[in-house]
């Protein structure tokens, strides 16, 4: 109405009657959030409790937790309860130990955990996925891998010391290092002084060699020279008897009247055998005698052989 002074109120449709303050508890916070491994439902949680649990069965207390494995840069992976273990027991210096959650503990294990705190070294628990990861999809690791610093070679002159007679491998071109592996463990197995690895063109102690190996790293040195051919020389001048395996050689390996002397043996890729200047320098070349529907042997197959033989000559003569 005209003139009315008389004020009204808007008709907002749909409004609510304030709750006076009833309802300043619902609009609180509930709090911050809890840490993942406390929530039960997160990956996190199941891997604390996993790792409890390993503690308990071992009694040594709880694993060192981080948030996530990695492997510091330059460091090397070593895969397997037998190389891991070989590893620890010869104090390969060693960052840290892997293991992965809910793992079946036998002694070898055993002895790892045993080991590894002895020297606190840390112990980390990850899930079996990680593990995968941080061994580049290694799926035979066995659940156990052990992060080393780079393998430290040593110098080739060092393996003649100690050794009567001297007994020492030298590669030439072998670049695959399960070969590489499997030839240490020979050298080890039948009392050698060590390998010689050429600088260039060749596998190196790397976790592939580890791991074929089967520990034999930690116990057979290995050094690494510049020039294979003038490492050679230098071994001659020594009085260390050279000789070369190639299946087109001039004297058969039962035939090999020498073992008893301080022996290099030189041992070519499968594919291009002895590189030419090496050959030249070897005292003797040595074959192995084979069936003829097999055209050649491998690296670690013929070497292994002849380290057998060399072996069995220098037994019977003692």
């Amino acid at each position: 109405m005209a003139g009315d002074s008389r004020r009204r109120s808007p008709n907002l449709k749909g409004t609510k009657v304030g709750s006076g303050g009833r309802g300043r508890k619902a609009l609180e916070g509930k709090g911050p959030t809890p840490k993942a491994e406390d929530r039960e439902y997160h990956a996190a949680h199941k891997r604390k409790r996993a790792a409890e649990r390993l503690a308990e069965k071992r009694g040594q207390g709880a694993p060192r937790q981080a948030p996530r494995a990695r492997k510091a840069s330059g460091d090397e992976i070593v895969t397997g309860r037998n190389a891991v273990l070989e590893a620890l027991r010869a104090r390969i210096p060693a960052t840290t130990l892997h293991l992965a959650a809910r793992m079946e503990v036998d002694d070898r294990v055993r002895e790892i955990l045993s080991i590894a705190n002895r020297r606190d070294l840390p112990v980390l628990e990850v899930m079996r996925p990680e593990l995968d990861r941080l061994t580049g999809g290694d799926l035979l690791h066995q659940g156990v891998a052990l992060s080393v610093k780079p393998y430290e070679y040593a110098h080739p002159f060092d393996l003649l010391e100690g050794a009567t007679p001297a007994l020492v491998v030298a590669l030439d071109g072998v670049t695959d290092p399960r070969n590489l592996g499997a030839i240490i463990r020979s050298v080890g197995a039948f009392g050698g002084s060590g390998v010689v690895l050429p600088q260039r063109r060749s596998a190196g102690v790397t976790a592939a060699a580890w791991r074929s190996s089967a520990g034999a790293v930690a116990r057979v040195p290995v050094a690494m020279a510049s020039n294979l051919a003038q490492t050679v020389t230098a071994y001659k001048q020594r009085g260390v008897f050279v000789i070369g395996l190639d299946g087109d050689g001039d004297v058969a390996l039962p035939s090999f009247e020498l073992a008893d002397r301080p022996l290099l043996v030189v041992a070519g890729s499968e594919g291009q055998g002895l590189s030419r200047l090496v050959r030249e320098l070897c005292d003797q070349i040595v074959s192995i005698p084979i069936g003829r529907a097999t055209e050649s042997l491998n690296a670690s197959v013929a070497t292994s052989i002849a380290l057998y033989a060399i072996a069995t000559t220098r037994a019977a003569s003692e």
